[in-house]
C-alpha cells in the first residue's frame, strides 16, 4: 500500500515503507509454510458440478414457466390470485423488518 499525501513529513513516510517491508515479509512467509505438502487443501470439483447441475435445471424450469405465463397473459388466460400474491407481500415485508 503506497500513501501519496504530500503533508506526509520524512519519518512517516519511513514509517509506511517499513510497514510495506513487513507486509511483504509476512506474506513470503506464509507462502513458503505450505511448500512441504503437508498444507491443507479444498477440493470443490464435485460440489461446483453439483450446483451447476441444480442451476441448470432451476434455470430451464424457469424459462419454461416465463414463456407458459406469457403465453397465458397474451391470450388473455391469465388470472393472477390476488389473495396469494397479497400474502406473499405481507409475509415478505414482514420478514424483511424481522431482520
Amino acid at each position: 500500500m503506497r500513501i501519496y499525501d504530500q503533508s506526509l513529513t520524512n519519518t512517516a513516510a519511513a514509517e509506511s515503507g517499513r510497514s510495506q517491508e513487513a507486509q511483504k515479509a509476512a506474506s513470503t512467509s506464509l507462502a513458503g509454510a505450505g511448500g512441504g505438502g503437508s498444507g491443507d487443501r479444498v477440493e470443490l470439483s464435485s460440489a461446483l458440478t453439483s450446483v451447476s447441475r441444480a442451476l441448470g435445471a432451476y434455470s430451464g424450469d424457469r424459462a419454461a414457466k416465463v414463456q407458459s405465463l406469457t403465453a397465458q397473459f397474451q391470450s388473455g388466460r391469465y388470472q393472477p390470485d390476488s389473495l396469494a400474491i397479497g400474502q406473499a407481500m405481507v409475509g415478505e415485508a414482514l420478514g424483511a423488518g424481522a431482520k
